[in-house]
This record gives C-alpha cells, sequence and structure tokens, in this order.
C-alpha cells in the first residue's frame, strides 16, 4: 500500500479517527516504502504520533532486515568528536525523545537501504585458512580481478590436502560496519601453467557474516591461521551454494539482501574436486572475489563490544568525508540520488549528510487542526 493510497481512500477527513488504535497501526504498518511512511508522519500531530509512539520505521527496517533485531538502542552523533547527545529533562520526556530518535534513526536507515547504487564492498583481505606459497598464493592476490599481474599468475592457493572433504576459510574486511550484502562473486583459478590447464575450483561454496570479537589488523600477517570461528561471531550464515569447475567469475546471490552487522565476511570453500599432478594431492585456488552491496558508513556505524551480545546503532548526523573515486556516483546516479533528498529525505551525498532534523521542524501554521491533511 502506497501513501496515495491511503489518501485516496478519505481525502477530506482524517479517517484514523474513526479507527480503533490498535486498527489504526495495521493499517499504517501495511505501509512498506519508507518515503511513505515518513510521508504519514507528517500529515498531522495525530499521525506523528502514532507513527513515532508504535516505532513503525523500526519495524519496516526490522521486516526488511531481521538482523536488526540484535539492536539493544541507538543514538546519534551530533559533531566530529562523535559525542552522544545527552537525554535532559522530565522521565516522560525523554520516553519520547527516545522514540523521537529511533523514529529518525530507523526512517534514515530503511531510506539509505533503498537509495544508493551496489558497488564492490571488500575493504582489504585479513587471512586465509591456510597458504600453499606465502607471499606468491596470497590471499591479497584476490582482491584483483587480473589473472595475471606483469609476467606473474595472481591467486591464492590452498595448501595440499590428501581428503577431498577438507574445507578452507577465506576471510575479508569490508568496506564498513553496515554494509548490506547482496550476492559474492568468487573466479577459480585455472592453472594454465600445467599440463591439462586443470581448474582448482571447490564443489560449493558457504558464507559466514559478521563481527569480530576483538580488533582485526587487515594488514596483518596473512600467513597466520585466525579464520577460526572463535576469533569471529557470525549472524549469518548461507546455505550451500555449488560451485562449477569453470574459469569464470561465478556470480552466488543470496535468496534475500543481508545487512552485514559488524563488517566481517567470511567464504567457506566446501570440497575439493581437483588433484594436482605432481603431488596427487587436492587443492583450492581463487583468483578473485568480489561482494556486491551496499556500504552505509560513514553515516551509519555500530558498536558490537556489548557485553549482552547485543549492538548499538549509531548515525553520525553531521560529517565530512574526504573524496574518493569509490565515493562518488556516475551521473545517473548522482540525479537519482538528488531526486530523492528534494523529495522528502536526507542521505549522504557526495561524503555529506543532509541535516534530517530540518525535515521535522513543527509549524503550528501547518497544523490548524488534527483532522486537516498537509500534502
Amino acid at each position: 500500500m502506497g501513501m496515495s493510497e491511503l489518501i485516496d481512500i478519505a481525502p477530506c477527513i482524517d479517517w484514523l479517527n474513526g479507527l480503533e488504535p490498535d486498527m489504526s497501526v495495521k493499517v499504517l504498518t501495511c505501509l512498506d516504502n519508507p518515503k511513505d511512511l515518513v510521508q504519514v508522519s507528517t500529515v498531522s500531530r495525530t499521525w506523528h504520533y502514532i507513527v513515532v509512539e508504535n516505532g513503525l520505521c523500526k519495524k519496516l527496517c526490522l521486516r526488511m532486515f531481521p538482523q536488526l533485531s540484535r539492536v539493544a538502542h541507538v543514538v546519534e552523533l551530533h559533531d566530529s568528536d562523535a559525542k552522544e547527545c545527552a537525554d535532559v529533562g522530565s522521565s516522560n520526556s525523554k520516553e519520547w525523545d527516545t522514540l523521537e530518535r529511533e523514529h529518525r534513526v530507523y526512517a534514515f536507515l530503511a531510506h539509505a537501504c533503498t537509495s544508493f547504487p551496489a558497488s564492490d564492498c571488500i575493504s582489504g583481505a585479513i587471512s586465509a585458512s591456510s597458504t600453499d606459497n606465502f607471499p606468491e598464493e596470497s590471499i591479497n592476490n584476490t582482491l584483483y580481478p587480473s589473472t595475471r599481474v606483469g609476467q606473474r599468475a595472481s591467486y591464492w592457493s590452498s595448501k595440499g590436502q590428501k581428503n577431498p572433504a577438507v574445507p578452507e576459510m577465506l576471510t575479508y574486511k569490508l568496506k564498513s560496519d553496515l554494509i548490506i550484502i547482496t550476492e559474492i562473486n568468487v573466479h577459480p583459478f585455472q592453472a594454465y601453467f600445467q599440463r591439462g590447464q586443470p581448474i582448482y575450483s571447490a564443489a560449493g561454496v558457504r558464507f559466514h557474516m559478521g563481527h569480530a570479537k576483538f580488533p582485526i589488523d587487515v594488514e596483518s600477517d596473512p600467513m597466520k591461521e585466525s579464520c577460526h570461528d572463535d576469533k569471529f561471531e557470525w549472524a549469518y550464515t548461507s546455505q550451500v551454494f555449488p560451485m562449477a569447475q569453470k574459469d569464470c567469475l561465478q556470480t552466488f546471490k543470496l535468496p534475500e539482501p543481508v545487512l552485514c552487522i559488524g563488517g566481517i565476511l567470511q567464504i567457506e570453500l566446501v570440497g575439493r574436486v581437483q588433484r594436482q599432478e605432481m603431488d596427487d594431492l587436492f587443492y583450492i585456488c581463487v583468483s578473485h572475489v568480489e561482494v556486491k552491496g551496499k556500504s552505509l558508513g560513514p553515516a551509519f556505524s555500530v558498536e558490537t563490544n556489548v557485553p549482552s551480545g547485543l549492538f548499538v546503532l549509531k548515525r553520525q548526523t553531521k560529517f565530512n568525508q574526504p573524496s574518493s573515486p569509490e565515493n562518488k556516483f556516475n551521473a545517473n546516479s548522482t540525479g537519482d540520488l538528488e531526486r530523492h533528498v528534494r523529495e522528502m529525505l536526507p542521505i549522504v551525498l557526495h561524503g555529506n549528510v543532509v541535516d534530517f532534523e530540518e525535515y521535522y521542524e513543527w509549524d503550528d501554521a501547518d497544523y490548524e487542526t488534527d483532522e486537516e491533511f498537509v500534502v
């Protein structure tokens, strides 16, 4: 249901007043577009109260990304020192301020999740569960799309195994703490320099997403076997996708977009299919990995070291981000974002956050009665 359908129901009266409170909430919960939900919250004071008190923007985000159920609370950071704005006043005003803050943060988050073009989201390689020849066959080679760098082949190789069932793990740091991932692409390596040009693919792949339990240094020695699960907490684990024994970038599309909270992705390579002729051992080799998604940083970040195991969701309301090629959209994307801004919500545009609060400056002149629509 869209905003226009709600308005068409009764253009001259506030029909919510004729419904029981629970039914009003059920009707507004049918809105599945963040733009529509925010517009509804600006129709009148009554509608704004219903949307905010019942956390409808938060509920919309939870429907979109169930991973957000582990968020304990949200904060807004208002300056470059990243200090949380403290609540002052009575307990009732504090409670309402909390609801308003959640409304703003989740409305902004829901809109941001639908507004940005997807791009490669890998920041760097953390480690591989094994490496045959370091540094020539390091996991760092998988960050480059070419299968050759200069005169050398560019790929990661596992150590050889007699048992083809032994898996391998490749672990990566993503570009921000919050990433919406839609697909992962993996290119198995074809050893063109060996007789028969064998392709060292895996039988299948599985993906784990979550956060590190301790600070991770991306520049650390990739020879360290630091991919053990005791160093990470996985909030999402995918099904096993079959991998073809083909020399191409293979796309593994997730059944639905996943919000990775914590910025860590682990690729589990399940099963080995190719023996190396010279030692009769099974190997897995990968030339390139891509993670397609939408980075929500630096506008959003999370604090994961909460004793309860939950997260704190943080929104930076104002910041300046240094310009770089990866932060620039193409002309068409920029035009789409500018149109979104003009229509209703602030979003991150060219590295700047438009102030959300200016959309919620209430003017009594605009609200003569709760029954009057202002659209």
